[in-house]
């Protein structure tokens, strides 16, 4: 019996729900913690960033419509896919980072479990930052948070898939949409996400995945007046303070790099990254004439 040809992975960017290779047509070797060749990676464009944009901005409409709860059933059903593909993502991530099968089997599972997390708190964030204040006046006045808008996402450089979800799902929980710049040395788990994201109910263009240069990718996402904020977790020093610059610009909201290199990403992590990117609408409105019996409601 003859031996077969290896039928080899052909990664693709993920962008408007569809899978479109690089405009430009490039590609970059992805090897492993050894310098082992694993597969060629799109090498996205400015071009590929841009339409990336647009697809984000088309969907941010239906996204941020959805009820709360309808987000929450699609974070879930996200996590169910995830888990349906376990051992191919343990693989990916061993192979990315170095790690031992066991090793990269609970970076797996924290980052599965963290996708069941954050559809929990889909329809719970507004309880905890919003609320009606107290005013000296015949007045109801209601804060609510409302999704910022269009979130360019810088994966951290490391941690190639916990670490990519950790910053990805806040993004989404509260329905923003999200321009993610997958870790330049380890993007194929992000590549192979799009691949569950598509079969998932998530609408196309609510979450658009990139692979290449990081720097290449993230100063034209930075300066994109249509982006309304960005998250610089992957970037280093110098990089994220060239960003942080062209993001001024237009006023984008900046989540400035923590020392996400050496951080615990398996740790519970709070509500920050997703108030991070929230804005708080305030509404007044009149309680009514007072008379002595109280309220006229």
């Amino acid at each position: 019996m003859s031996e077969r040809l290896s039928v080899l992975k052909t990664y693709k960017l993920y962008v408007g729900g569809k899978f479109p290779r690089s405009e430009s047509g490039r590609v970059y070797e992805v090897t492993d913690a050894k310098g082992k060749w694993l597969a060629n990676a799109p090498l996205s464009s400015r071009k590929d960033a841009r339409d990336a944009v647009v697809a984000a901005r088309k969907a941010f409409g239906g996204w941020s419509g959805a009820t709360a709860y309808n987000r929450g059933q699609i974070l879930y059903r996200i996590a169910e896919m995830l888990e349906g593909r376990r051992d191919q993502y343990v693989t990916e991530v061993a192979d990315a980072e170095g790690l031992s099968k066991s090793k990269a089997a609970a970076q797996v599972d924290a980052a599965i479990d963290r996708w069941v997390w954050y559809a929990g708190w889909t329809d719970k964030i507004a309880q905890v930052v919003g609320g009606g204040n107290p005013v000296a006046g015949p007045f109801f006045n209601l804060s609510s948070p409302e999704p910022t808008g269009v979130v360019a996402v810088l994966a951290p450089q490391k941690s190639s898939f916990l670490g990519l979800v950790s910053v990805v799902a806040p993004v989404i929980a509260t329905g923003n949409t999200a321009v993610v710049v997958a870790s330049e040395k380890s993007p194929l788990p992000a590549l192979s996400l799009g691949e569950v994201l598509a079969t998932s109910d998530l609408p196309g263009g609510v979450v658009n995945i990139l692979s290449g240069r990081t720097a290449e990718i993230a100063a034209p996402l930075a300066a994109h007046q249509d982006v309304n904020a960005i998250d610089l977790a992957g970037a280093d020093a110098e990089l994220a303070k060239e960003l942080e610059i062209a993001a001024a610009d237009n006023l984008k909201r900046v989540l400035r790099p923590q020392p996400v290199d050496n951080a615990d990403w398996s740790a519970t992590p709070g509500t920050d990254r997703m108030t991070a990117f929230l804005e708080t609408k305030t509404v007044w409105h009149p309680t009514g004439a007072l008379g002595a019996s109280g309220s006229s409601y």
